[in-house]
């Protein structure tokens, strides 16, 4: 009996560590969240509480997928941990990667968040990971309690607009090896984290094609 009663402390010992444990995860977690948003914007202790409760967390598997072609993307992501990609499929089943994200980044299918249409890309972890999510209703609810924070999506949105031009016009206006050059330079932890394969598809070339252009740079 003193035996059953001892594995019971234990037990009950062990799932209050694991709760401490969980929330202190999910503080540190958010933390992260609220460093990212005052690069921008500045909050009060008590709007940083009600921002970081607005936002829910999830945990990926690697190769999981976060979102599916044709579902309506109805969240904003926060990439708190791991590495994740955007990507879409052409006509053929073949893999086109738009983005890719890893902490301190947002992913999504940003259109369809904005037009409330039918997802054209997939989202999917590349990486073990955890995203911190906010669903429209609650963000457009967010942005009322805390108006710095319309700012800052205000500003995120017009940056995605600028970066998704300079894309297009890098890719119908700059060579491979330029492409890849630029891509070095300003994701160089990036392309330590995903394969050779997904950097070509990113950069619109063939693998064959990378791997020339990396050996003649080396």
């Amino acid at each position: 009996m003193t035996f059953v009663k001892g594995i019971s402390v234990i037990e009950k010992n062990s799932r209050f560590l694991l709760t401490c444990f969980s929330i202190f995860f999910v503080l540190k977690v958010k933390e992260k969240l609220i460093k990212h948003l005052t690069q921008t914007i500045t909050l009060t202790n008590e709007e940083a509480v009600i921002v970081g409760n607005s936002f829910k967390e999830r945990h990926l598997e690697k190769k999981e997928v976060l979102l599916f072609a044709g579902e309506i993307s109805s969240h904003m992501q926060f990439i708190a941990e791991g590495c994740l990609r955007a990507y879409y499929m052409d006509e053929e089943a073949k893999e086109h990667i738009v983005q890719f994200g890893i902490e301190g980044w947002w992913v999504n299918d940003l259109y369809s968040y904005l037009t409330k249409t039918p997802a054209k890309q997939f989202v999917q972890a590349l990486e073990k990971s955890t995203v911190l999510q906010i669903n429209h209703d609650t963000l457009n609810i967010l942005y009322k309690e805390v108006p710095a924070i319309e700012r800052f999506f205000r500003l995120k949105f017009e940056k995605a607009y600028v970066a998704f031009q300079e894309r297009t016009l890098d890719v119908m206006s700059k060579t491979a090896e330029e492409r890849y050059l630029e891509f070095r330079t300003k994701y160089r932890d990036i392309e330590q984290r995903v394969p050779q394969y997904m950097v070509a598809s990113y950069l619109g070339i063939t693998p064959e094609f990378l791997s020339a252009l990396r050996k003649k740079m080396r």
